[in-house]
């Protein structure tokens, strides 16, 4: 899956960037196409001669090469490249990619980077298990980059513990299943509701909710590195896909929600319905700013929203696949079954705000995922981009007829 492939393999300065030369080997020998980027201080610990003799590319290190003058463009690297893979990253350079600090050829790199980023951390046992380290990881996956975590084994201090840089065979491994999954929703349309619905009271206010869309984009991305064409139906929100394949629609009611995704429902092969939709709306929205000296308004009249995906999936055709999403307080398991049959859904996704670090707002989630016949999978507290790649996974398996 690698032939043709084009890698950006980025070398910070650590002792593993010895390592980074099999790496190489390994995706020029799979037929990738790979350029090195390497830090000053990675010319310490092995050296551009030997990357290049590798790779058949001259390195890039500087921005701008000090005899003729040519600028190296990060720009252009960063969209040519299908992935890039930072091995090793050590503790300063994964700390200025947490924190945007641009200060030398592969930071900017990594900022410019449309394509999926691997990260394998190499350090010192204390540097590894410094809460400052951790918190700098934790970034690194909240932006959606995929972290290869470090082994356990004896460190450049001799000490033994976590921080050895992952063995080029398993980063390969890693890099080579990513691509082969790539494939597996080519040519498949794929819709998404994600974020809140507002429901207009008068001009300057509505009826809302707490939800931020970040799973639901988190699940577009996903889907859209399967190899989906991805659509997503939002309400106002402030997150963007990572993406660039995917599409965006802007909402705000959840008639507009429900208005905007009919069309495109028929067309779709997996459809997700991960938006926060209001159940109710004003019934005699305002065209003019309620004024609390003029009115007396102690009471609003609501009325019923549509139920966008109760509606939606009972017209799906067969073979179509739809999937809710149930945020609970209380009574979890019996509340999101009896969605995922009233809704007449495939699946659904259940998570519970009495969970620590799951529900609106948080950049982590832990969800259960229920097919008609029971559970499917239990995923456990994990960044939301991680947790939305299991989720497009077991939707790429799933036969309703099997489960």
């Amino acid at each position: 899956m690698m032939r043709g492939k084009h890698i950006i393999l980025g070398i910070t300065g650590g002792i593993a960037a010895y390592k980074s030369a099999t790496l190489a080997r390994l995706l020029i020998k799979a037929g990738a196409e790979v350029q090195v980027v390497m830090t000053p201080n990675a010319r310490e610990f092995i050296t551009p001669v030997t990357m290049s003799a590798l790779t058949g590319k001259p390195v890039v290190s500087e921005f701008f090469s000090a005899n003729t003058g040519e600028w190296h463009s990060h720009v252009n690297l960063g969209l040519w490249a299908d992935a890039m893979v930072i091995a090793p990253a050590t503790a300063s350079s994964i700390a200025k990619m947490a924190h945007g600090v641009a200060d030398n050829m592969l930071i900017t790199t990594y900022l410019s980077a449309k394509a999926p980023v691997f990260v394998a951390p190499a350090m010192d046992l204390d540097m590894m298990s410094h809460p400052s380290t951790a918190a700098n990881i934790d970034l690194l996956r909240s932006y959606g980059n995929h972290i290869i975590e470090p082994a356990e084994g004896e460190l450049a201090s001799h000490l033994v513990g976590k921080g050895r840089m992952e063995e080029p065979e398993r980063i390969f491994d890693v890099l080579d299943r990513f691509f082969s999954d790539t494939d597996e929703l080519a040519g498949k349309k794929v819709l998404i509701t994600a974020g809140p619905t507002y429901e207009p009271i008068d001009p300057v206010r509505f009826i809302g909710n707490y939800s931020t869309g970040k799973m639901g984009f988190a699940l577009a991305d996903a889907a859209a590195s399967h190899g989906a064409d991805v659509t997503v139906v939002a309400g106002p929100v402030d997150v963007r896909p990572s993406h660039p394949g995917v599409k965006v629609i802007g909402v705000e009611s959840a008639r507009q929600m429900l208005e905007a995704c009919t069309p495109l429902f028929d067309e779709a092969s997996i459809t997700i319905f991960s938006a926060a939709v209001a159940d109710y709306t004003p019934a005699h929205p305002q065209s003019c700013k309620i004024k609390r000296e003029k009115t007396d308004l102690r009471q609003l009249d609501l009325i019923r929203n549509p139920d966008i995906a109760a509606t939606l999936s009972s017209r799906k055709r067969p073979g179509q696949l739809t999937v809710g999403f149930a945020l609970e307080t209380d009574n979890e398991t019996d509340n999101a079954r009896h969605k995922l049959k009233n809704k007449n859904l495939d699946l659904i996704v259940m998570n519970s705000l009495r969970c620590s670090g799951a529900g609106f707002g948080c950049d982590t989630n832990k969800v259960t995922v229920f097919s008609p016949q029971g559970v499917i999978a239990d995923i456990p507290l994990k960044s939301k981009q991680e947790c939305a790649r299991d989720i497009i996974s077991i939707l790429t398996r799933y036969d309703p007829y099997t489960h």
